[in-house]
């Protein structure tokens, strides 16, 4: 195994805009994704990642920089590079007369995997249409289709799996049992990189994390330590009474709808203890504390302003 799955220089791309004008949908993005670890790649609508993923996946011919996937370089390799990865679309690309069975063995088909290698039943399995397997594509429910996207990206046991918008409109048995599935084959050694603007998904699959926007990489690191770059908290305080309390020096205090008292302030300049001493000093019973702590929407929204 590499020590990175993928491996991004400089990577570029320039498309002819309107009026003859280019549009640079990808400025020099470097990116290194580990091997075996579950990757998130988010940014803002148009941000790149869709033109990103299609370079990866051979789809878009990149305009410059060098891409790795598995050690292969694409331009050195392009066919153990491809055979490396596995593309789940965002958007269902079937044809509608194929069976499930039927769709995966022409993937694998596609892929030269020999019929003694294919695994066309575990897959059907996993995936949960074993009991669909015959039937047509156009009969099975938007769920369903999407389950089989993801088998199709399975068919010729790829290292690098891409999850492009994997649980987008689809139902909450579903998304669980992708997830599921996901972890499943991350534990197996797969690499698996996801796109989603689901982002508290992303906060609790990936490891790492990188933020993209406006075609440049504008961060990339664990997903604990991205969650550590905003310096701020919450601390609710539910009191008897409806009484105030002056907050410490620095601290905002905001009364919520239920009447708790909502402290806000910056762990390295103040502490929970202060504020809890506060609130006594003002004469008032606590009957329940608890804090809230940034999410990775709250540290999104600062690096992209979106």
């Amino acid at each position: 195994m590499p020590e990175s799955a993928i491996m991004i220089e400089n990577l570029r791309k320039t498309y002819a805009g309107q009026g003859g004008k280019p549009k640079e949908a990808l400025k020099g993005i470097d990116l290194d994704v580990p091997a075996g670890s579950i990757f998130g790649l988010l940014g803002p609508n148009g941000a790149g990642k869709s033109t990103l993923i299609n370079i990866l996946a051979g789809l878009v011919i990149k305009t410059s920089g060098k891409v790795k996937i598995w050690g292969f370089d694409q331009d050195v390799n392009p066919r153990q590079s491809r055979a490396a990865i596995g593309v789940m679309p965002q958007e269902p690309n079937m044809d509608p007369f194929f069976t499930p069975r039927g769709a995966l063995e022409v993937q694998a088909g596609l892929y030269g995997v020999p019929k003694s290698q294919r695994r066309t039943d575990e897959i059907l399995e996993m995936i949960g249409l074993t009991e669909q397997a015959e039937a047509y594509a156009r009969t099975l429910s938007g769920g369903m289709r999407r389950r089989l996207l993801l088998g199709k990206a399975l068919v010729h046991r790829p290292q690098v799996l891409v999850l492009d918008e994997p649980t987008a409109g689809v139902d909450i048995e579903l998304r669980q049992m992708l997830w599921n599935n996901v972890r499943r084959l991350n534990e197996d050694g797969m690499t698996i990189i996801l796109t989603t603007h689901y982002l508290e998904e992303a906060q609790e699959m990936c490891d790492e994390i990188a933020i993209i926007h406006r075609g440049e990489k504008i961060v990339q690191d664990k997903t604990s330590a991205l969650l550590g770059r905003l310096d701020g908290k919450t601390l609710v305080i539910t009191t008897d009474g409806k009484g105030d309390c002056p907050p410490p020096e620095g601290v905002t205090l905001d009364r919520r709808p239920d009447g708790a008292l909502a402290f806000s302030y910056k762990p390295s300049e103040t502490s929970a203890g202060a504020i809890l001493s506060a609130v006594h000093a003002a004469g008032l019973n606590v009957r329940d504390v608890k804090t809230e702590e940034p999410d990775l929407e709250d540290v999104f929204l600062s690096l992209t302003g979106s």
